[in-house]
């Protein structure tokens, strides 16, 4: 198998539709999911570009192989390149936008 294969994940999760890239995609071992291993982030020094992906990156961070249930996937695609990853709202579709941190002002 390549290993430059790349796939774009797509499936719900809580309420929201969320997007990541993996190297491997395939049938769980666990009835009824779908396995994602090799999961595929930027890897950004300083500036943090896109907040979204730092979001999925922590949440996925110690995350060897995610077991999706199936009915969860929306869909799999093999891709040539990565894009930037996203989470929408699964109602509407709207990018979900995470806020810029700023401090909290004095009292």
């Amino acid at each position: 198998m390549n290993s430059r294969v790349l796939y774009k994940i797509t499936f719900h999760n809580a309420g929201k539709i969320y997007e990541l890239y993996a190297r491997r995609v395939a049938s769980s071992s666990l009835w009824g999911f779908t396995e994602v291993a090799d999961l595929v982030f930027d890897v950004n020094e300083g500036v943090v570009v896109d907040p979204t992906e730092e979001r999925l990156r922590d949440e996925f961070a110690n995350t060897r192989v995610l077991h999706l249930p199936m009915q969860s996937v929306v869909r799999v695609e093999e891709v040539d390149r990565k894009a930037p990853v996203s989470i929408r709202d699964a109602s509407t579709g709207e990018k979900v936008v995470t806020p810029f941190p700023m401090p909290l002002k004095p009292r």
